[in-house]
């Protein structure tokens, strides 16, 4: 099995079959819904490049639902009003990411509840999870997500979905702190933009877990 070391694509040695257990893994899908993924003009923080990830994560989401492996999909949802975020103490990248791209025309409806922004892009199925109310970068500040994983017996955790250099680091972070086993798809992931998103990965992959293409994920669930 193969995974990539700052940035390098390496056999994986013997003594991580606890990040690979099938059996003790849930998939964490981050954010793949439309207020970031819209190709509208009226997006409130578009994320362009995860759009190219959509197809791929809902192909890799139906091979392991056929293998038995929980996906559970996160996403931002703030109360109406704003008094989670814009209208309380706001959150930084509001300030600081529109430095780098510009005025974000409609941020202020970012994640709003009851509006079309917190809408899945991927697919959901019934029998998938949802955790609702991400109220900052990490999916596991201010959910359930621990409280459910730990429910479920999960012990590793898979994430997909955007963006690389913020949500999905972060979760990353957190998870490995909780003392979950990471494991993060380079392929089902995109970044800020291919530097950001390199950058990501290799502190994933240096401190946090293993960085690994969706196949040989699924290669090895299957062989087990």
């Amino acid at each position: 099995m193969k995974t990539y070391v700052y940035g390098t694509r390496r056999d994986l040695p013997n003594g991580f079959e606890d990040f690979t257990d099938a059996a003790r893994s849930a998939i964490i899908s981050i954010d793949m819904h439309q207020g970031h993924l819209a190709d509208t003009p009226d997006c409130p923080c578009p994320a362009p490049r995860a759009r190219d990830i959509v197809e791929p994560i809902d192909k890799f989401h139906a091979a392991a639902r056929a293998l038995g492996v929980p996906i559970i999909h996160v996403k931002s949802v703030l109360r109406k009003g704003g008094v989670d975020d814009i209208a309380g103490i706001p959150s930084a990248w509001r300030r600081t990411f529109p430095l780098h791209v510009g005025a974000i025309p409609n941020s202020d409806a970012h994640a709003i509840e009851g509006s079309r922004w917190t809408e899945f892009v991927t697919r959901v199925e019934p029998q998938d999870l949802v955790v609702a109310g991400k109220k900052r970068l990490s999916p596991f500040f201010a959910t359930d997500l621990d409280f459910l994983l730990r429910q479920m017996g999960a012990r590793a955790v898979i994430l997909n979905g955007g963006m690389t250099d913020c949500c999905v680091l972060n979760a990353a972070f957190d998870a490995s702190n909780l003392s979950y086993r990471v494991i993060v798809l380079r392929d089902l992931v995109r970044g800020t933009d291919d530097e950001m998103e390199e950058a990501a990965l290799r502190m994933v992959s240096l401190h946090l877990g293993l960085v690994m293409d969706a196949s040989d994920l699924l290669d090895s669930w299957s062989r087990r």
